[in-house]
């Protein structure tokens, strides 16, 4: 004697072992691919000549917010032109300020943060340079400054181990 199917019964077989496997895969993926980037981009400069930075006072607000992450290309300082960003050392920090004129005969800038009434007080040396300021991304410095910390790749652990998990109730799921 033969049963009747329902129609639900075909759409159910397709969720489980193809839609939701593939979701799973999808998410899985995702999650580990999102910490191997959090991981390269503090890598980044090991392999260029760029530096990276986390902009931690608003000097430069709203053009680069606190909590930004800016990537600084070295330069020849006597092509650096007037309104450009640039890095540089100061007291044993590192300062990004706008310049407002290059004096190469002195082989010094004279800068001044977007958000400050005033130029800096000191000049800029050359010597001090360490490049101009190529991108920010707002907020970018922050999450990876906290990735660094204990509680932060505790966090990526996890994430890895998320992401391996879908991985595997994926294969679980097509073989049921």
């Amino acid at each position: 004697m033969r049963t009747a199917r329902s129609n639900s019964e075909p759409k159910r077989n397709i969720m489980g072992r193809v839609v939701l496997p593939a979701l799973c895969n999808v998410f899985g993926t995702f999650l580990i691919l999102a910490v191997i980037a959090a991981m390269a981009i503090p890598a980044l400069p090991r392999f260029t000549d760029y530096e990276i930075y986390n902009v931690i006072s608003g000097s430069m607000e709203p053009e680069i917010p606190v909590g930004s992450l800016i990537i600084v290309e070295p330069r020849d300082p006597k092509t650096i032109e007037e309104g450009e960003i640039i890095a540089f050392t100061s007291n044993g920090t590192v300062v990004t300020h706008r310049v407002v004129d290059n004096f190469p005969f002195e082989s010094e800038f004279i800068t001044k943060g977007d958000a400050n009434l005033e130029e800096d007080l000191s000049s800029v040396s050359y010597n001090d340079l360490i490049g101009s300021v190529k991108s920010h991304y707002d907020h970018l410095g922050a999450v990876l400054q906290y990735l660094t910390t204990a509680a932060g790749k505790v966090y990526l652990l996890l994430f890895v181990a998320c992401g391996v998990m879908f991985q595997i109730l994926a294969g679980r799921l097509r073989s049921e």
